[in-house]
């Protein structure tokens, strides 16, 4: 009884963009696909920092879906050049845009959640620390741009893949790829911007 007899209704159809990475735990092959979906997080928020001075301020492990591929490599531009990075048998998705922050057309579009209370005081879990750590950083203001905060996020999600497990555990190579991610961890906060991880971290060269 809720709507009028001729109310017009729309569906959307998207393609399917995978698990998420909190769903995936135990079914990931190594650290290998680990590092390569950093590297593609990194990637995209790096390309959407430079073209739209953007921050997706939510990027917990339950906004990146993955997806088996047959492709080998993947490619994005960036400043005006190609590059590629390899899959590792993955593709990366990023999903949930609803706090994020970006600039088009000389319009900034942002969601402000200065007075979202609730939001700030969450606990159990390191992604709560996260929003609490980007307040203090742009001192609640949500319209400027601080691009330090997808920073933030790649150390959480490194940390959640560093948690994880894999089908793959142990093996020829383990042991200096999980120093490799625990370096990347313990260095990221450095970099000002995913962009200036992705061109000067040693992981990512």
């Amino acid at each position: 009884d809720f709507f009028e007899k001729h109310q017009l209704f729309i569906i959307l159809e998207f393609e399917f963009g995978g698990v998420d990475l909190e769903n995936s735990n135990g079914t990931l092959t190594s650290l290998l696909v680990a590092k390569s979906i950093l590297h593609q997080v990194t990637a995209a928020l790096a390309v959407a920092e430079e073209e739209l001075h953007f921050e997706h301020r939510d990027l917990h492990w339950g906004n990146v879906l993955v997806k088996p591929t047959k492709q080998k490599t993947g490619s994005f531009f960036l400043k005006g050049a190609a590059h590629s990075l390899e899959t590792k048998g993955v593709l990366v998705r990023i999903i949930d845009y609803s706090l994020s922050r970006l600039e088009i057309d000389d319009l900034t579009v942002s969601c402000d959640i200065s007075n979202d209370e609730e939001l700030f005081m969450g606990q159990g879990d390191y992604q709560f620390d996260i929003y609490r750590q980007m307040r203090r950083e742009n001192g609640n203001n949500w319209s400027d741009y601080h691009p330090h905060t997808n920073v933030l996020w790649l150390r959480y999600l490194c940390s959640k893949l560093l948690s994880m497990k894999y089908r793959g555990l142990g093996g020829r190579g383990y042991k200096g790829l999980r120093e490799e991610l625990t370096r990347f961890h313990d260095d990221v906060l450095q970099y000002r911007s995913a962009t200036d991880a992705l061109r000067t971290c040693p992981m990512f060269q």
